[in-house]
């Protein structure tokens, strides 16, 4: 069973957006400028930056575009490349290629059968 890792909110102005989510939510905001996202923390977390509560998890803000139009759960894989044979073989397709993301790892954005986009992240071996 593969465990849901993080969300992706989409937003027009960033500064409205991490704005309500800081007051609203009191969840702690950290632009990365490099990678045009933000970091968004919802609860306490370790050195790695993972959520020591359990059931919670963190996430990030970006641009609304691309295939980024709508809230995206992204869910941890151990391998990208076999989860998108799955998802093709299964009726879905890729929206969004995998890419490395810094050191960090991979992504990537499927479809499901019903049209709904969804985020799949392999940690890089090593990170």
């Amino acid at each position: 069973m593969h465990s849901v890792s993080h969300f992706e909110l989409p937003y027009d102005n960033p500064e409205r957006a991490k704005g309500f989510y800081s007051q609203v939510f009191g969840w702690q905001i950290q632009d990365i400028p490099e990678m045009n996202y933000t970091m968004v923390t919802t609860s306490p977390v370790d050195q790695d930056q993972r959520p020591t509560m359990p059931g919670t998890i963190n996430g990030g803000l970006m641009p609304r575009e691309g295939t980024g139009k709508l809230p995206v759960i992204v869910v941890s894989v151990p391998s990208i490349t076999e989860c998108i044979s799955k998802v093709e073989e299964t009726g879905g397709s890729v929206v969004m290629e995998k890419k490395p993301i810094g050191e960090m790892g991979y992504y990537a954005r499927v479809k499901d059968t019903e049209g709904n986009i969804i985020g799949i992240w392999e940690t890089r071996r090593g990170a």
